[in-house]
């Protein structure tokens, strides 16, 4: 099995993919992004699910959120976020080391934000529509 990715990063204090760093975490720049700052926060230890955390790990990681946003919003002004865990294969994870997605949205984008996370099984989003 090939090593983790986010285990190296996390082995690495100088890495240069880290934005922002704290004792049981670190967020970097999602190296496939879905919008600019697309951010994940990732913990130091190797879990894969989010329910696998301690209470201080969840702390820390809901910590380096804040300020991944407060970044992102720096940077990039979007108009929104979307904040993601894909935790477990079925729920489409193809990493397996816990991580967070946090997902600026821009206006500009042009499509019809409504059901926002539940485009995740495309038939169950536009549940508007059909009142």
């Amino acid at each position: 099995m090939p090593e983790c990715p986010f285990c190296e990063m996390a082995r690495d204090d100088r890495h240069q993919r880290k934005q922002i760093t704290n004792a049981l975490g670190f967020a970097v720049r999602d190296g496939f992004p879905v919008s600019n700052g697309h951010t994940l926060i990732i913990p130091n230890r190797h879990v894969q699910s989010f329910f696998d955390l301690t209470e201080e790990e969840r702390a820390a990681l809901l910590l380096l959120l804040d300020q991944a946003k407060s970044q992102i919003a720096a940077n990039y002004s979007p108009d929104g976020y979307n904040i993601g865990i894909n935790d477990g294969p079925a729920a489409g994870q193809t990493v397996p080391h816990l991580h967070i997605h946090l997902i600026p949205r821009y206006h500009k984008e042009g499509d019809d934000p409504r059901g926002g996370v539940r485009w995740v099984i495309p038939q169950k989003a536009n549940y508007w529509s059909n009142r």
